[in-house]
């Protein structure tokens, strides 16, 4: 009998799987679109690092050292500088400090700034001269604004002790004795300053709602608080996201009002935050490691949190 022939295995073609379109079409572009942008981005990304992610990288790397930034030599102390940050104790006042000064700086800017901007989206006779003084402190030198600011909450000839003086109060708080009042007081400017930011941004996000939307909730009987809770706020979103952000990073830098109004006082650090102390001990006390060290865990902390709102803005847009 004849052995019959082996059966062959059948063959299984297997299928790689398709890819996007959009990167599909990425991928078959001409060799042309690809010089041409990195003509284009390639000198803004060795900005950026040359300008911003060596200089961070370098802060982190002299954060495990300690040296004095008049010295041309530092010695590796490896995690010593951040367990003397856990340790010391002006450590929790200056967080204090920078949260208290940041949540207050960041929430009185949108409201106020999302208030104003409503009202000056209207018709009214004068605004745009309203829009622009409005404006006009955030173009103008943080120091000189607190120059000015010292002349308007000093406890014996200011302007607040002039008026308070004219309606019978007597008592008014010494802004510079009281490290309370002068965190206050550093708020108030810092907000005056720049509370033209957040204004303009939301006057742009208003001038560009849709307004058939308006008109149908209007049409509907909707109440005005109704529509704004309803129709404006959840079309502003992305707007309040995005000023949540750069606000945020913006009131984190604040120095010259603190280096003229306080210089981070009362009582050491009465108004001391966290950008300021990188200030004082890598320029006055001459510890360029510590001072490394602080601005590493704001950028962590910054950064986690940056990440957190994202995400968060993600699940809103997914819903």
């Amino acid at each position: 009998m004849r052995a019959s022939p082996p059966r062959s295995r059948p063959v299984v073609q297997r299928t790689l799987p398709e890819l996007p379109p959009a990167q599909r079409s990425f991928l078959r572009r001409p060799w042309r679109d690809y010089a041409l942008f990195l003509v284009l981005v390639g000198p803004n990304l060795v900005l950026l690092g040359v300008f911003t992610y060596r200089p961070l990288l370098d802060n982190i790397r002299l954060s495990f050292f300690d040296w004095n930034i008049s010295s041309p030599t530092s010695t590796f102390i490896g995690l010593a500088n951040y367990r003397e940050w856990w340790g010391r104790s002006d450590t929790w006042q200056i967080v204090s400090n920078t949260v208290i000064f940041t949540i207050a700086a960041v929430a009185g800017s949108m409201l106020l700034g999302l208030v104003l901007a409503m009202l000056l989206d209207r018709k009214l006779r004068g605004r745009n001269i309203v829009r622009s003084a409005v404006f006009a402190p955030f173009v103008i030198s943080g120091a000189a604004i607190g120059v000015a600011f010292q002349f308007v909450f000093d406890p014996n000839f200011g302007l607040i002790q002039d008026v308070m003086r004219r309606f019978g109060f007597e008592g008014v708080p010494d802004f510079y004795q009281s490290p309370g009042w002068a965190l206050f007081m550093i708020t108030v400017t810092y907000l005056w300053k720049n509370l033209g930011y957040a204004f303009v941004i939301y006057l742009a996000a208003l001038q560009g709602l849709r307004q058939d939307l308006t008109e149908a909730a209007q049409i509907d009987g909707a109440s005005r608080w109704t529509t704004f809770r309803k129709v404006t706020l959840p079309q502003l979103r992305p707007t309040t996201f995005f000023l949540s952000i750069t606000v945020m990073l913006n009131s984190l830098q604040v120095f010259d009002i603190i280096n003229v109004m306080t210089r981070g006082g009362p009582l050491g650090t009465g108004t001391t935050t966290m950008v300021y102390q990188v200030y004082e001990e890598s320029f006055r006390n001459f510890r360029a490691g510590y001072g490394a060290t602080v601005a590493t865990i704001m950028f962590l902390v910054l950064l986690i949190i940056t990440v957190l709102q994202v995400r968060v803005m993600d699940r809103g847009d997914a819903r």
